[in-house]
């Protein structure tokens, strides 16, 4: 199909596309971060959420209508979607629906991927979008639907698949393409074992983002298929996927820097050690995530705060964050704070030091404390003179300690109750 070469074609497609985020997932590697809240809920660099990233990457693209499937411990978000996601105007066909597991088909709660689509046939069939656009919700990254949905279209594709490149090592976590030199999947497997490398890529395996681009009549087909099946686990990568390449028209569109035309930044920050690193890496001189990038912003609730505070200026006792990112009402309070991130409404007490550290919001870190390569959930107080992370096997008596060393800090831990379930 030839495309006319005008920004209009990719509006039109844009505005006939429904984008649906799968936000319901338990997040089960990053401990006790999802104890309380769904994994697209965990707090990311300083001020965001983690699915405030592909609802931008959405406002971004022109894809203004959008569905965000959630089920798991889902207050948190919800709260935060209302709060930050509201500004859509519904009189322009604008809007940002919540999707909870309602039991409109049968009574049971999302049995996959697939599932959770399907048990929302009704309200998108009400919508009648050309395009559906099934999008994880729990990465971070920056990236422009609308070249995806026209590469789609180009391509006469049914279904295309966003695609990354991983270390072959890595790939045994995500669902691995095979693809012909005209980019048309050849074979698809969920989470393989021994993972087929690139042709001529022996270090690397093709990845699937969790991205689908579905030409809705399919989607309505293999949806109402795969829900007749009772041997399925009803899951966009285990089943849908792999049943449909050899009768279907499923492409592959590589995600890449659109300057560069590099491996783009996307990050699963499915761990704690990836989530302690990822925000690690927003520190950097020129990280690759940029957050100041003016003509890509990522929207998200902004809670009104007064400015970041530094106080004290004595020899020893003196409020300095250096190398690090602070955010608003922050206090540090004649202490230091170096190569870490922190979060809003954050309190340093005197003679601290916070090094290579997350803090999430509202946590008060008391006098002469030190901490080094922790992670400290929101709302904790950790006690005067604590010391985290410098001493291994007295932090895993009280705290988690992750594989790559980070400490994970949470109230609970530290005795503190802040959740009450009765």
């Amino acid at each position: 199909m030839q495309r006319p070469q005008t920004e209009r074609f990719v509006s039109r497609l844009t505005r006939d596309t429904l984008a649906l985020i799968l936000a319901g997932g338990q997040g089960t590697r990053l401990k006790h971060l999802t104890l309380w809240r769904a994994k697209p809920a965990v707090p990311f660099g300083g001020k965001f959420r983690v699915i405030d990233f592909p609802l931008s990457n959405c406002m971004n693209s022109g894809i203004r209508r959008i569905g965000v499937l959630t089920q798991y411990k889902a207050h948190s978000l919800i709260q935060h979607i209302q709060k930050g996601w509201g500004f859509l105007r519904g009189e322009f066909g604008e809007f940002v629906e919540l999707l909870p597991a309602q039991q409109r088909i049968d009574l049971s709660w999302y049995a996959g991927t697939a599932d959770a689509v399907y048990q929302n046939l009704d309200i998108i069939r009400n919508h009648n979008p050309s395009y559906v656009l099934v999008l994880a919700g729990d990465h971070v990254y920056k990236m422009d639907y609308g070249p995806m949905l026209a590469a789609h279209v180009e391509q006469g594709a049914d279904v295309t698949v966003g695609c990354i490149e991983v270390p072959l090592a890595q790939a045994v976590a995500f669902g691995v393409m095979e693809i012909n030199a005209e980019r048309r999947v050849t074979r698809f497997i969920e989470k393989p074992p021994q993972p087929q490398p690139l042709p001529g890529r022996s270090d690397v395996a093709l990845a699937s983002m969790g991205i689908y681009v579905f030409n809705t009549s399919l989607l309505y087909e293999q949806l109402i298929r795969d829900a007749d099946t009772a041997a399925s686990a009803h899951d966009f990568g285990k089943d849908i996927l792999p049943s449909i390449i050899d009768r279907y028209r499923v492409m592959a569109y590589p995600f890449r820097d659109p300057r560069s035309q590099g491996q783009a930044y996307w990050r699963d920050v499915g761990t704690v050690d990836a989530y302690w690193e990822a925000n690690m890496e927003l520190i950097g001189v020129t990280p690759e995530l940029n957050l100041y990038d003016q003509t890509w912003p990522i929207w998200t609730y902004q809670e009104q705060l007064p400015p970041a505070k530094f106080v004290f200026d004595d020899e020893g006792r003196r409020g300095m964050a250096v190398d690090s990112m602070v955010s608003g009402g922050d206090i540090i309070s004649g202490a230091l704070v170096r190569h870490s991130l922190l979060f809003s409404n954050v309190r340093v007490d005197a003679y601290a030091q916070v090094t290579d550290s997350v803090v999430l919001p509202d946590v008060i870190i008391g006098q002469r404390c030190r901490l080094t390569r922790v992670v400290v959930e929101k709302g904790s107080r950790i006690p005067d003179g604590m010391v985290i992370g410098e001493h291994p096997e007295q932090d895993a008596q009280r705290f988690y300690v992750t594989p790559g060393g980070v400490v994970l800090v949470t109230a609970e831990m530290l005795g503190q109750e802040i959740h009450h379930v009765r």
